[in-house]
This record gives structure tokens, C-alpha cells and sequence, in this order.
């Protein structure tokens, strides 16, 4: 329906234009807003009729005695997805006005459309957020959790995934991430929001494993438009009450993902989050011991080359250096170290300290 606040807009905007009086009338025949302050509030037997045959009605000096308290003009009916919310009537002599009428109609149409949208988009965004926060208490799920899901049309549907990212909610480009996300979703099940500080989420069931990762691959060019990057993947789930367990995953995997990746999965950063979630004082001498000795320049290459799976060529191009120059340059690691980048026993021990050694995998 159409709110006193809505109404008293739309009288403005449009008196603005017309130098006529408006009024905007609830379905019962009541005056939400008019440019005449003393008919707000009071009952419009025209609108009433309107409202009744969903149809204009014309009030003219002739059937005027019909409609007491009323004034010559044309009532319309105005729609919202085809289910009538309200009438318009513009006051004035009918043969005078009839061009404009349409106008004033469609105007207001657009006007109620794009207020009831957002409000309906901002309602289900709050009710999307409540759902998400009852699933990650961890704790039973109540029925009114599953008629909520219902009303907002998210399925109950297995598998699940989790997102995460972290959008500024005062930043300009804000409501346009959001819609953008939610526009690239529109066929799928999921929920979208804002959960804890900078952390949104996106939820989405019933997508297998296959068109999941199809899916995600575009979705980085659609984020990076909007400086909504990077984001972390969580495990995938089957259930609602094991969401909770998605999310945390994925916000390991926004915490620990590679600062160069746009995408970073849970299953990546797994074992780099178990060490860290256990660093200590013995953590950090482990590094120091292993490492000592090397410059930055040949701990980068050492990263690189594990972030390379081990292949010189790849490595060399990615270093932007030839081949024996890398070669020359694991060589200096392993005699420094005593461990052999090279040989997976060794190649365990030194990447480990590299993870150790930062608060993420560079």
C-alpha cells in the first residue's frame, strides 16, 4: 500500500509541475495527502467508487451533489503489479484536465513502483539477514526459521554454498554490489546480506559442485567493477544446520587467501589455517631456524616457485628471470638451509615455514 510519506512526494512532485491540486487516496476513500491541507484525513466518496470499479471517475459540476465534500475533477485508479493500491484525483473541470489525467496517472504509477520495489528489495535484504544470523548460532533450528526461508523463497535445498567478502556499507558503490550480485544470482536460490562489520554474505543452495565453480569463475569481472574483491569460498555443506560451518570456512578463506588471488576456496589456505590457528613461540623459532640466512629476494623466489607447483619454466616466467638464473637461486636456498626445495620430504619443511613466517600466503 501506499504510505503517508509516499503520498505527500507525490503531491509535491507533481503539483510542482501541474499548479493543480492532487490528492493521493488510500482503497477505503480515505486522503492520504492533498495540496489542501484541510481534505487530509477525510473521506473522498468518488475514490470510493473508484476504488470499488477500478475504473476513472469523472466529477463534474452536474453529479457533483453526488459525492458531497468533494470537487469537481478526475479520479484514477493506480496500480502496483496489477493489484490496485490507491487513487489519484486531480481537481479541476474534467474537460479541462482529461490530456493530463493519463499522464498524472502513469507518473504516479512509476513513482509508487520504484518506492514499493525498494522497499520490498530493503524488506527482504533484513529478513534475508535475519535467516543467515539464525543459522550461524549453531543451535536447532526452530520452525519459524523454515516459514521464514519460505517467505523470502529461499530453498531448503542441498548442497550449500558459502561466500564471503567485505564491501564498505558506506561506500558509494554499495547498494549497486549488492543488486549487481543479487541480478548475477537471479536464477539461483540464495541469500545475500550483510552479516558482521564489512562481511557480506551469499548463500546459495541447490547448485552441484560443477555449476558452482562454472559460476564462480565469472563472477570475479562482475565484482571488480565494483572494487568488491577479493572473496573467500567456503567447504560446501548439505544441510542448514551445517551452514555455520560454511561460513567459517570461508571467512578462513577471505582471511588467509593469496593477496594476489580474486578467489581464494577454503580448501587452498586448510592446512595454512591449522598451523597458524597453533602459532607460537616455537612456531616462530621453527621459521627463524629454517630460514635463517635467506634474503628476501630468495625467500620470494622459494614462495613462488612452491606457488608454481615446482615448475622451473612456469616459475622463471612468473619471476620474470631465465631459468638458470632460478636454478642458481634454489641451489643458494638449499645450501643455506640444508633442505632441497626440489625434494617434497624438504619442500614440506620449508613451505611450512614460510607459512609460519606471515600472517598471509604471499
Amino acid at each position: 500500500m501506499i504510505t503517508k510519506q509516499l503520498a505527500n512526494q507525490i503531491v509535491e512532485q507533481t503539483m510542482l509541475r501541474l499548479h493543480r491540486n492532487i490528492n493521493v487516496i488510500q482503497t477505503n476513500g480515505m486522503i492520504l495527502a492533498s495540496g489542501d491541507q484541510l481534505r487530509v484525513d477525510s473521506i473522498h466518496e468518488g475514490a470510493v467508487i473508484v476504488a470499488e470499479t477500478k475504473k476513472e471517475l469523472w466529477i463534474t459540476e452536474e453529479n457533483n451533489h453526488l459525492f458531497p465534500k468533494t470537487k469537481p475533477g478526475i479520479n484514477l485508479p493506480i496500480f502496483f503489479q496489477n493489484e490496485l493500491v490507491g487513487v489519484i484525483g486531480i481537481t479541476g473541470d474534467p474537460h479541462e484536465i482529461e490530456e493530463i489525467a493519463t499522464l498524472v496517472q502513469l507518473t504516479t504509477e512509476m513513482m509508487v513502483h520504484q518506492a514499493l520495489i525498494v522497499s520490498e528489495r530493503e524488506w527482504k535484504r533484513k529478513m534475508q539477514e535475519m535467516v543467515f544470523e539464525e543459522l550461524m548460532s549453531g543451535q536447532p533450528l526452530q520452525k519459524v526459521i523454515f516459514e521464514r526461508i519460505n517467505k523470502i523463497g529461499f530453498l531448503n535445498q542441498s548442497p550449500f554454498h558459502a561466500i564471503m567478502l567485505e564491501i564498505n556499507p558506506e561506500s558509494r558503490s554499495y547498494q549497486t554490489t549488492l543488486q549487481a550480485i543479487e541480478y548475477y544470482f537471479q536464477d539461483d536460490s540464495i541469500l545475500v546480506g550483510h552479516y558482521q562489520l564489512k562481511e557480506h554474505f551469499i548463500l546459495i543452495s541447490g547448485l552441484d559442485e560443477k555449476s558452482f565453480q562454472k559460476k564462480i569463475s565469472k563472477l570475479a569481472p562482475k565484482l571488480i567493477k565494483n572494487n568488491a574483491l577479493p572473496i573467500g569460498i567456503g567447504q560446501m555443506v548439505h544441510s542448514l544446520e551445517e551452514v555455520h560451518y560454511a561460513y567459517h570456512t570461508a571467512k578462513v578463506a577471505l582471511q588467509y587467501g593469496r593477496t594476489y588471488k580474486s578467489i581464494t576456496f577454503f580448501e587452498e589456505v586448510e592446512l595454512y589455517s591449522l598451523l597458524k590457528s597453533h602459532d607460537s613461540y616455537e612456531a616462530q623459532k621453527f621459521t627463524t631456524r629454517i630460514l635463517n640466512g635467506l634474503t628476501e629476494k630468495l625467500i620470494q623466489t622459494l614462495q613462488e616457485y612452491f606457488n608454481c607447483n615446482q615448475q622451473l619454466t612456469i616459475c622463471a616466467d612468473t619471476l620474470d628471470v631465465h631459468r638458470h638464473t632460478l636454478a642458481y637461486r634454489l641451489k643458494k636456498i638449499r645450501e643455506i638451509t640444508g633442505y632441497n626445495p626440489a625434494v617434497f620430504q624438504d619442500a614440506i619443511v620449508l613451505q611450512i615455514a614460510l607459512w609460519c613466517r606471515s600472517p598471509k600466503i604471499h
